[in-house]
């Protein structure tokens, strides 16, 4: 139910999880969107990038945002979607030498990924990550039709499954919340079944 993740450790004794580098040979039709900027507090829909079996792989510099959003698999209405966010300082509390810090956070939330009414609500799957000041946020996100996996710059991931209603529910927006944030660059490709190959 999850891709082959790679486990290295670093110089710095720190973790490194990726997914296995073979995932890119099922790769075809690229789409890329360059720099542009996230205006705080509105939606920006991605025109002609979607898909429910895809790889998305995005560069932000949140700069000050409070929160950097991607909804996937997202209807046209947004009547359905999930959300993927990157928390600064704000959502888990962490001691260290005996001062409770906030500590940053990547989630994904499915409250509003099915409209089916058989689907069980669940908390959203949330896990610590540090991104230093000046860094720019790198993430991998796997959509495989009932599962999502996100990888965030081979430091952390979180993986959930949902369960969509709607045919249209593919697209994706981004969104910054409180302060600007700056896309990099968003490369988009569909994804082949690896058992038809």
């Amino acid at each position: 139910m999850s891709i082959v993740r790679v486990l290295t450790l670093r110089a710095d004794n720190t973790l490194c999880i990726e997914p296995i580098p073979a995932i890119e040979s099922l790769r075809y039709n690229k789409k890329h969107i360059g720099k542009m900027p996230l205006p705080a507090n509105q939606e920006i829909v991605l025109d002609g990038i979607e898909g429910n079996a895809m790889e998305l792989s995005v560069e932000i510099d949140p700069k000050s945002a409070r929160e950097v959003c991607l909804y996937v698999l997202r209807s046209p209405g947004k009547e359905e979607y999930t959300t993927i966010s990157f928390y600064r300082q704000g959502i888990m509390n962490v001691i260290r030498s005996g001062r409770n810090y906030k500590q940053d956070a990547i989630v994904i939330d499915s409250s509003r990924s099915s409209l089916c009414s058989d689907v069980s609500a669940r908390p959203p799957e949330v896990a610590p990550f540090e991104l230093p000041d000046g860094e720019t946020l790198s993430i991998r996100i796997f959509i495989d039709k009932s599962v999502i996996e996100v990888f965030v710059k081979d430091r952390q991931c979180v993986a959930l499954r949902i369960y969509p209603e709607r045919n249209d529910s593919i697209g994706v927006s981004l969104r910054s919340q409180g302060q600007d944030a700056t896309l990099i660059s968003l490369g988009a490709w569909q994804m082949k079944n690896i058992y038809e190959l």
